[in-house]
């Protein structure tokens, strides 16, 4: 059995425009699957999470912090980690990750400026630190943005 192979059990999914409650016949006639009688059974059944007035778990819970839908996850590379590209080397994020000096770049890469850079490097990266392009303009190579 491989994962591509897997599917429910035949008969054990209906589609969205299953009839429900069509008589002894259709196989989910009567009670249409819900039962006998109790609230969930009627129309006007209440909401997922209500627990019959009781203050719900949702609202018991205390909540902490916020998270940001719109953040963006950026990874930081110390100037001392492209100590070991070649001089003259062009240093983008491919060539980062080949070097497995970072293994996922999510939103981008910045290049940050500690440590001691001794090589000319043409680097090309999502964002730099002052330190940083500072230090690798002052051995004549060149930081640029993409």
């Amino acid at each position: 059995m491989e994962l591509s192979n897997l599917r429910p059990a035949d008969g054990s999914k209906h589609n969205d425009n299953f009839r429900r409650g069509r008589g002894h016949g259709s196989g989910n006639g009567k009670t249409a699957g819900k039962g006998h009688k109790g609230q969930k059974a009627r129309s006007g059944a209440p909401r997922i999470g209500f627990e019959g007035g009781q203050m719900p778990l949702y609202r018991r819970l205390p909540k902490r912090g916020f998270k940001n839908r719109n953040t963006k996850e950026i990874v930081g590379i110390n100037i001392s980690m492209l100590e070991r590209f070649e001089n003259g080397a062009t240093v983008d994020v491919e060539a980062l990750i080949s070097a497995g000096v970072v293994k996922d770049t999510r939103d981008g890469v910045k290049i940050l400026g500690n440590g001691e850079l001794t090589k000319k490097l043409d680097v090309k990266a999502n964002a730099f630190s002052a330190a940083a392009k500072e230090k690798i303009e002052a051995l004549g190579g060149t930081a640029e943005v993409i």
